[in-house]
């Protein structure tokens, strides 16, 4: 069975703010013990959300099979089911504890479903096939270890089923801080979200088992927000665009910035030359490349705007390091002398700087933490900066940005679904938008472009690096519209082109 209605966007817009675990569990007692919220109605209001989406989603469905753990997930389940039953639809409720493991409201809400006369059943591929739909109240966010025995069996027979998944407030089985699955998890069709975002739905895992995203605040007051600290927050479009600059009529090129981009070893030129091109459709007033010499067909062509000067020893002439108002090193670098010295000659340039790609993979303990650079590793280089694996950067994504930043000094961009921004003495921002088409050659190269043009256009760091990742991931999300296999960097141009230009009424006008 599918949903009646598109759920390409959530009904509601989500809000911004994203929490941990920890976090939501003082964000419920607050409500609790300060507003006087009893649990259990937080929880029945929980229910009723489900349901009320689950009627909208599935009017058809007739027989739908609740799968209920121990803690408040459980609860929200139970409560579910019997508003189920209410309805005249067939509820299989499969419990995978004892009523002597619930607690507190779950266990009240356990009591209010079995005294209308309701009994749990066994988990079966019968069971399975004969429903139309089902609900995931196993495990919710108090999730402290992996997943195995009956619960890893129970959750790969949901998945295998192929049944349409609603998953209570998180996929059982995700992280609710990191997105790491623990050894086994739902991979939902939708889930619905209490109180606030979980940080583990928007990166890593997280993104390829939620789903559609729903989100219930439950009727909470703003003021108990007030009260707790997000932990990071989500990027908005819409809000970013009013930090677009407008072109006077009277601009010129060297009012629009000059980029100096920095790559191409030896057979790599084409790095250089997709950075090369986002850049000027970024906005930049002028690109120039240092690069080989015998690179110059492959970077120019069919692209003369860009302008080519050849480096022998990858020395970078002092003239043009002083004439420059950004500057892109890495695209195309390997671990040769010539590419230390195009690192070495960019570091010592005052200019505003994005280092990527293989320029990253040649930072030392030496070049320190600084204030002047946005640095764009994906996990792998990650790992490398910080001596762990990608593994490991992957799963802890958002104290890993931390760490580099801590570390390197700078803004932070940490590619991946879910991008992760980290500024200076800031919470991360991550940027919700982009696909899977993305998994393709050169597109942090485009990206790199974007960042830069930004840069020497004038942005400001930290609106350079907001804005260069949203604009680059939106621009690759209306390039997949033709499709997500086959999509390639070079597809995003036209889009960065239409995304830099600001929408009438909310641009900065006159800059």
């Amino acid at each position: 069975m599918t949903p009646m209605k598109s759920n390409q966007t959530p009904k509601k817009p989500l809000p911004s703010t994203l929490y941990s675990a920890e976090a939501l569990r003082n964000l419920d007692s607050i409500a609790i013990n300060q507003y006087n919220i009893a649990g259990y109605e937080l929880m029945k209001r929980a229910g009723k959300a489900l349901f009320n989406y689950f009627q909208d989603q599935y009017p058809l469905a007739k027989h739908v099979t609740v799968f209920c753990g121990s803690g408040n997930n459980a609860g929200d389940g139970y409560i579910f089911a019997w508003l189920a039953m209410q309805a005249k639809l067939k509820v299989s409720v499969v419990s995978l504890v004892g009523i002597n493991k619930l607690q507190g409201d779950a266990k009240f809400a356990w009591k209010e479903w079995h005294a209308r006369g309701h009994q749990k059943v066994e988990c079966s591929d019968e069971l399975l096939q004969k429903s139309d739909v089902i609900i995931d109240a196993l495990l919710g966010t108090g999730l402290s270890r992996d997943v195995d025995g009956e619960w890893a069996e129970t959750i790969d027979a949901i998945n295998n089923s192929g049944k349409p998944v609603i998953s209570v407030d998180i996929p059982s089985g995700i992280y609710a801080d990191t997105g790491r699955v623990a050894g086994h998890a739902i991979r939902a069709t939708s889930t619905m979200t209490f109180v606030g975002l979980k940080k583990g739905l928007f990166t890593h895992n997280g993104v390829d088992h939620c789903g559609e995203l729903v989100f219930e605040n439950l009727g909470l007051p703003a003021n108990i927000y007030a009260k707790q600290p997000a932990q990071a927050h989500l990027l908005n479009w819409s809000q970013l665009q009013s930090s677009l600059k407008k072109r006077k009529a009277s601009a010129y090129k060297h009012q629009c910035g000059h980029l100096l981009i920095l790559g191409g070893d030896w057979g790599m030129p084409g790095a250089i030359r997709l950075t090369a091109e986002a850049a000027l459709r970024a906005g930049a007033g002028l690109v120039t490349v240092v690069t080989h010499a015998l690179h110059a067909p492959v970077v120019l062509s069919m692209q003369p705007e860009i302008m080519l000067i050849s480096s022998g020893d990858g020395h970078v002439p002092a003239e043009l390091l002083s004439k420059v108002n950004a500057i892109v090193v890495g695209p195309g670098l390997s671990d040769s002398h010539w590419s230390q010295n195009l690192l070495s000659d960019a570091l010592g340039c005052d200019a505003p700087k994005v280092v990527d790609a293989g320029a990253l993979r040649l930072l030392s303990e030496e070049d320190g933490r600084r204030d002047d650079w946005i640095l764009t590793p994906h996990p792998g280089e990650a790992g490398e900066m910080l001596g762990e694996t990608s593994d490991c950067i992957q799963d802890s994504r958002f104290s890993s940005a931390e760490l580099l930043q801590q570390k390197y000094g700078g803004y932070i961009l940490l590619k991946g679904a879910g991008s992760i921004v980290q500024s200076p003495g800031g919470l991360a921002q991550l940027c919700p938008y982009g696909n899977p088409g993305m998994a393709t050659a050169g597109m942090g190269d485009v990206l790199s472009g974007v960042l830069g043009a930004l840069l020497a256009q004038g942005y400001d760091m930290q609106t350079a690096s907001r804005l260069g990742v949203c604009i680059h991931s939106i621009a690759a999300d209306i390039a997949a519209t033709k499709g997500q296999v086959g999509l390639v960097a070079s597809d995003l141009y036209p889009h960065i082109r239409q995304l830099i230009n600001p929408v009438p009424g909310k641009g900065n006008k006159g800059v």
